[in-house]
């Protein structure tokens, strides 16, 4: 009997430090970021669109996608619709971006 409640615990304590644990910093370094963001920030969202945030409010983000005819085309969404900080074209840009994506879903 109390090899199987030892063993219960073991299973428990690796998923924990395997699966919840990992997924709960996840979460606070997201969290983090959104409270961190300020206009001008490059940021991508999940939806895969890439902008400079132009304006805030406590819920929604406005994003500058694009330029046409010298005109700005903005797109609100939602604070935590935003996935990260896009790093700068010059430094590897979406490509970069893409692969740090693709890490952190792997985990």
């Amino acid at each position: 009997m109390m090899v199987q409640l030892v063993m219960i615990g073991a299973i428990f304590a690796i998923f924990y430090f395997l699966l919840i644990r990992p997924q709960q910093k996840r979460a606070k370094q997201h969290q983090d970021m959104l409270k961190a963001l300020q206009k001008g920030d490059m940021v991508y969202t999940q939806g895969g669109l890439y902008g400079k945030v132009s304006a805030m409010t406590d819920n929604t983000v406005t994003l500058e996608i694009a330029r046409v005819d010298n005109k700005e085309v903005r797109v609100r969404v939602l604070r935590n619709a935003v996935a990260g900080k896009s790093t700068p074209t010059a430094e590897g840009g979406e490509a970069k971006d893409a692969e740090i994506i693709g890490q952190s879903s792997k985990n």
